[in-house]
C-alpha cells in the first residue's frame, strides 16, 4: 500500500471554514442589496460624487497620494481640511449632494489610515493603510486617462465582505467606460484588501497585456460603523478583534 504524500501546510489550506460565506445568488441577499445604502448608485440611478481630504497638516506625500486617488476615482474632488472637524465636513458635503467622503490619515509622513464615509446616512469604514506606492515608485508605470474604470471586486465572499465590496464599488458607480481599458482591482486575501490599477492592451484576439498604473496600496478593515462618523456614541456593525 502506497504511503500518502504529505501536503505542506499553508495559511490557506489550514484556514477554518468561514460559516459566514454566502451564496451571491441567494434570493434573500439579493433582496436586501436591492434596497441597501448603495443600491441607487450601483443601479445607475445616482452618479457618485466623492470628496477626498486629509488629516491635519498634510505633507507632500499626502498631496501626491490624493492626486493619484482622484485620477483613479472619477467624479472625485479635493477638500482642503484646514482645521475642520470631520462632523463639519460630513454636514457640509451632505448638504452639497456628495455621496462619499474619503479621509486619508498621515503620521510623520507615513500614510497609515483611510476613513470612508458614505453619505448621507452611512455606513462609515475605517481601514489601516499600508504598502502605499505612488506612480513614481512603480517601474514602467503608465498614466491613466480620465475615464470611468472597470472595477473588479474579488474574493469578498462573506456577508461583511459583500457589504464592504458594495461600499467600495459605489465609489465608482455603474456603467464603466470600456473604451478606456482601465481596471481598478480590489482583491481580498486573508482579510487584506490589495488595490491595483491597470490599463490593458489587446495583443491579438485572445491575449491582452497589462500596464500597471499608480497608485497601489493595501487596506485592512478595522471597523465598520452604522451612520456617519461618530467614534464616541456611534454603533458599530463590526470591529476587528486583536488575537
Amino acid at each position: 500500500e502506497e504511503s500518502q504524500k504529505k501536503v505542506a501546510k499553508t495559511q490557506d489550506n489550514t484556514k477554518v471554514k468561514d460559516e459566514t460565506v454566502v451564496d451571491p445568488e441567494d434570493e434573500e441577499i439579493k433582496a436586501e442589496e436591492d434596497f441597501d445604502e448603495f443600491s441607487d448608485i450601483l443601479s445607475g440611478k445616482i452618479t457618485p460624487k466623492i470628496v477626498i481630504t486629509s488629516s491635519y497638516k498634510p505633507t507632500k506625500i499626502m498631496y501626491d497620494f490624493i492626486l493619484e486617488l482622484m485620477r483613479v476615482i472619477p467624479g472625485s474632488s479635493y477638500y482642503k481640511r484646514n482645521k475642520h472637524e470631520i462632523k463639519k465636513i460630513v454636514k457640509e458635503c451632505s448638504e452639497k449632494g456628495f455621496t462619499d467622503i474619503i479621509i486619508v490619515n498621515e503620521d510623520s509622513k507615513n500614510l497609515n489610515g483611510l476613513t470612508h464615509i458614505h453619505l448621507p446616512g452611512g455606513p462609515t469604514a475605517y481601514y489601516k493603510l499600508t504598502s502605499v506606492k505612488l506612480s513614481k515608485d512603480i517601474p514602467n508605470c503608465g498614466r491613466p486617462i480620465n475615464v470611468k474604470p472597470e472595477v473588479i471586486l474579488n474574493n469578498f465572499g462573506t456577508r461583511l465582505g459583500q457589504r464592504v465590496a458594495r461600499m467600495l464599488g459605489a465609489l465608482f458607480g455603474a456603467r464603466p467606460d470600456f473604451k478606456g481599458r482601465r481596471v481598478a482591482t480590489f482583491h481580498n486575501q486573508r482579510d487584506f484588501i490589495f488595490f491595483r490599477h491597470h490599463r490593458y492592451i489587446f495583443d491579438g484576439p485572445e491575449k491582452a497585456n497589462l500596464q500597471q498604473l499608480g497608485p497601489s496600496f493595501t487596506l485592512k478593515l478595522r471597523w465598520l460603523m452604522k451612520g456617519t462618523f461618530d467614534t464616541k456614541s456611534g454603533e458599530y456593525e463590526w470591529i476587528h478583534k486583536r488575537r
